[in-house]
């Protein structure tokens, strides 16, 4: 399944809810993002996604040295994402919910009529 518009409309909170967990640089939060199960999110996507929520606010940044390679930006949720961030959680439960009602409906195999109306 080719999950690429879903995940555009919940990339803002997908990185939100990593970074809250720890913080961390641009290829870090890739990486737990894929390991989370969205395998087709995109370096670019994130990377733009990273400086939207900065500019925003949602986002702190500081620099770690690294002693093998470039410094590394990493990122912390403000006060400010950690309130986008339960907004927009409490917005895809809502969708979330309505969506998987109506799937269940469509999924419904008993041949039954759906509530309200017939098939």
């Amino acid at each position: 399944m080719d999950t690429t518009q879903l995940l555009k409309g919940a990339l803002d909170a997908a990185v939100l809810a990593v970074v809250q967990r720890d913080d961390g640089y641009g290829y870090d939060i890739v990486r737990r993002l894929r390991e989370a199960g969205l395998g087709e999110v995109g370096e670019a996507s994130v990377y733009g996604t990273l400086r939207r929520l900065y500019s925003a606010g949602s986002l702190s940044s500081y620099v770690v040295p690294s002693d093998g390679g470039p410094h590394r930006k990493y990122y912390a949720v403000t006060p400010q994402g950690t309130a986008s961030l339960a907004a927009q959680a409490a917005d895809w439960n809502i969708f979330a919910g309505a969506m998987s009602a109506l799937l269940d409906v469509a999924g419904d195999a008993s041949g039954a009529p759906a509530k309200g109306g017939a098939r």
